[in-house]
């Protein structure tokens, strides 16, 4: 008997009889094939959360169940790819149907007419598991792509060919009859297996200061990033996604704004990857739902993104996550939840807010994949969050906060006066700074741990001494306290501020950033140790040092010595002209 549609409630959709379902299956419901999911089913009646426009939709409507949960096509091909929600390619879409995405329309994700050059590496006889290299492709110049026996398939390899394939086509089959194709599927909402997790001792380097040095990151953690409109979160996920240290990159577009979207689409195939001087493009997946999209297909944007993020680490890449906004994502959910009648609880939103929230986190991870040869691959997930007004106490934000491993708390203070990245140092925090530690050591210097507390320790007692100073003034405070002050200003606005535009300043290597914080601190420690000598505050070389390190900043690689050369001559006379002035006044 065909099931039909017995109720509409905008993205709800009610249809009888239904036995043969099961809970999250994919369907095509009335006759425009609107694609769907079933979210609740009692007895023969499924509720189906449309991922399309249901205007027009009618009762008794056809409602055809497909057997299968919502999949993500997982092969070569999806690099360089702009998809919606449910993994259509925006590109393809637009060629069918026009400018606007129109209720039902269909295109598979990997383009069907592009050929690839597979290389096969096993032969005939051979024994295979999930997680094993069948063959290489090269999907973009310089970069292999293995071809991966899906998780849960294994056999004995009876024929397997080279030559120049589609995504679908069969490259090899087992002794079993079981086929094996360039590409393969795997449902969105299952985070793909691992064969062993690792320990996050790597930093995910970003090439932003004030991230790498105070609230650094492991490779594989996970980071909350919440900021006020106009905070700066999206230029800092720019940023991450040309510099940051990610072999791919994927961007998912939640619920933004389409003109914001619409910028992403036009600059990062503009920008150049500084690995390879093509475009940037060409290692990244966009994964876009803008806000005036259907709400329902938020919530599947993050998961596919999740999904893909999870192949290519199966593939022994690391991956960088960039959710913007998991505030939107969250605000589909409570709609959603509204509409099936779920028992509301903060604001509104679910009950089962934080754990959904913490399933969506705990997909990153660093990890040993399964299957030969054996390879190390990771997932580090950014998950920008946008609290009303800026308040981080609001659900969504503590939700996230809850399971993050390292917080990016965005001042709109900071934004206001052009300080970027707007990080808040005195919100921010990092579970991963002692983990990561033993990595920055051997890639700086041994003091990096050291250098880093007392940085902290410096912006913490600048904070109380500015309190103080809006009282009384600069005039009624100790030389030493002055001087706090001015070391602290040369962190702020030299050492933790960057300029996006300046192209020796976008990207900073962690043993410039170690530069630069270790003359920072350097002052400081001869500052008081020649006011103790005798040395007046008056004759601290604190201006000429100011230009020396704005001229660091913005300087190339080969110009650092020098200027840290001179740098360093500056700090150290502060201790020679101390004796000086001791014997005058004797």
């Amino acid at each position: 008997m065909t099931a039909r549609v017995v109720r509409v409630t905008g993205s709800l959709v009610e249809a009888r009889p239904m036995r043969e379902s099961a809970l999250f299956d994919l369907v095509r419901v009335g006759a425009r094939g609107l694609l769907g999911e079933i979210v609740r089913l009692q007895g023969e009646v499924a509720t189906i959360q449309v991922y399309e426009e249901t205007a027009g939709l009618a009762v008794g409507e056809p409602v055809r169940s497909t057997g299968a949960a919502l999949e993500a096509e997982l092969g070569p091909g999806l690099l360089g790819s702009i998809l919606d929600g449910v993994g259509r390619p925006l590109a393809r879409v637009a060629d069918q149907e026009g400018d606007f995405v129109l209720p039902g329309a269909e295109a598979v994700t990997l383009d069907p007419d592009r050929r690839f050059a597979f290389e096969a590496t096993v032969q005939p006889g051979a024994r295979v598991t999930g997680g094993d290299v069948v063959g290489l492709v090269e999907e973009r110049p310089g970069f292999l792509h293995p071809i991966l026996v899906p998780p849960r398939v294994s056999g004995i390899v009876a024929e397997v060919s080279s030559g120049s394939f589609g995504a679908r086509d069969v490259v090899a089959a087992l002794d079993d009859g079981q086929a094996l194709t360039l590409a393969h599927r795997w449902p969105v909402r299952e985070p793909r297996p691992v064969a062993e997790w690792l320990r996050g001792d790597r930093p995910f380097v970003t090439g932003q200061r004030v991230l790498d040095f105070l609230f650094p990151v492991a490779e594989g953690g996970s980071v909350a990033l919440p900021g006020g409109f106009g905070t700066g979160k999206t230029v800092i996920e720019h940023s991450l996604a040309k510099w940051a240290d990610a072999d791919v990159v994927v961007f998912i577009g939640c619920g933004e704004r389409g003109n914001e979207i619409a910028d992403v689409l036009a600059e990062l195939p503009a920008l150049l990857d500084p690995r390879t001087g093509r475009s940037l493009i060409e290692r990244a997946i966009l994964v876009v739902n803008t806000s005036n999209m259907p709400v329902a297909a938020r919530e599947a944007s993050v998961q596919l993104g999740l999904t893909i993020a999870e192949y290519y680490r199966d593939l022994g890449q690391r991956v960088a996550v960039l959710a913007d906004s998991l505030s939107r994502w969250a605000e589909a959910l409570r709609e959603l939840g509204a509409r099936l009648g779920e028992m509301p609880g903060e604001e509104g939103y679910p009950t089962t807010l934080s754990d959904r929230i913490g399933k969506v986190f705990e997909r990153a991870g660093r990890a040993r994949v399964r299957g030969a040869p054996e390879r190390q691959g990771a997932v580090t997930f950014i998950g920008a969050l946008s609290p009303p007004g800026g308040d981080f106490s609001e659900p969504v934000t503590q939700a996230a906060l809850r399971v993050a491993g390292t917080l990016w708390a965005l001042d709109p203070a900071l934004a206001r006066q052009r300080h970027f990245p707007a990080v808040d140092w005195a919100t921010s925090h990092s579970l991963h700074a002692e983990a990561t530690a033993q990595w920055f050591v051997e890639n700086t210097a041994e003091d990096w741990p050291e250098l880093r507390r007392e940085t902290s320790s410096l912006l913490r007692r600048d904070a109380e001494l500015r309190e103080v100073t809006a009282l009384v003034g600069v005039e009624a405070l100790q030389e030493s306290d002055r001087l706090v002050l001015e070391a602290a200003r040369i962190v702020r606005e030299i050492v933790l501020s960057q300029s996006s535009f300046d192209p020796n300043d976008a990207r900073s290597p962690v043993m410039k950033t170690h530069r630069l914080a270790a003359l920072a601190i350097a002052f400081h420690r001869q500052g008081l140790a020649a006011l103790e000598r005798g040395t007046a505050f008056a004759r601290l070389p604190i201006g000429e040092l100011r230009q020396t390190m704005v001229r660091m900043r913005s300087a190339p690689d080969d110009a650092l010595d020098e200027l840290a050369l001179h740098a360093n001559a500056l700090i150290d006379s502060m201790g020679r002209e101390a004796e000086p002035e001791k014997e005058a006044a004797q």
